[in-house]
């Protein structure tokens, strides 16, 4: 069943993360999800399939909670996912519980990104993310600091990180001392003088909070804020 096809599905949201995503985007019809858009849900290396349809097709796609992750998720993910994919009531306003602003300052553009490791293993296929002028969000698990700076230090040489508006920071679950991530992340990005905002409960955590890939944002460190301009959604989903 195409489930991208069938108007009678308004939304998906993915069952698990895992593995094998990338295999699934040449199997994909850009078009035929541009013409019947449906809101997508879901992180880790579903991360691909995010950044891949909003990449191609312009579309918003949801970096959030899965059907697994959903059952013992938090009221607040939970909360979280139903703001973000009903938001034709407000604009959505994410602030970090525990915010720690890396590099000062106010940017804004649209966000994208998601799981770092993810994202770097498309870079040099025909659905690698464009990340100039955007907000870049990042968030991991299970990765040692030493490959976090090796990622990182990939994406810099190969000019991927050119022209990033600003970066926000998601959880980083199992990677070793979190003081040790930023420091890693502020050393990549110290010398462009862009805002650098972590703490947000976005990824692996036990919170796990809905952001919008491709919707325009503002971010701010003076008070800690990610304000996205518009609703995600026109309609709210039942």
């Amino acid at each position: 069943m195409n489930l991208f096809a069938d108007e009678s599905v308004k939304a998906i949201v993915c069952a698990r993360g895992g593995f094998g995503s990338m295999k699934l985007l040449p199997l994909l019809d850009f078009e035929a999800i541009l013409a019947k858009p449906k809101i997508l849900v879901g992180f880790s290396d579903i991360t691909t399939l995010l950044v891949a349809i909003y990449q191609q097709c312009g579309i918003v796609t949801f970096h959030g909670p899965l059907v697994t992750s959903l059952g013992k998720g938090s009221e607040k993910t939970v909360s979280g996912l139903m703001d973000a994919i009903s938001s034709s009531y407000k604009p959505l306003v994410l602030t970090p519980s525990k915010s720690v602003v890396l590099n000062a300052g106010q940017a804004s553009g649209p966000v994208t990104g998601g799981n770092l490791a993810t994202l770097t293993h498309l870079m040099g296929t025909p659905y690698e993310p464009a990340f100039e002028g955007h907000l870049l969000f990042l968030e991991d698990r299970g990765e040692a600091p030493y490959r976090i700076d090796r990622m990182l230090s990939q994406l810099h040489l190969s000019g991927r990180l050119k022209g990033v508006a600003g970066v926000i920071l998601g959880t980083f679950e199992e990677c070793g001392s979190l003081e040790d991530v930023y420091a890693i992340v502020q050393e990549v990005f110290h010398h462009t003088g862009i805002p650098v905002l972590a703490g947000f409960e976005l990824g692996h955590g036990t919170d796990n909070m809905t952001v919008p890939v491709g919707l325009h944002a503002d971010l701010d460190t003076d008070d800690a804020s990610l304000r996205f301009r518009e609703p995600a959604v026109h309609e709210a989903v039942p």
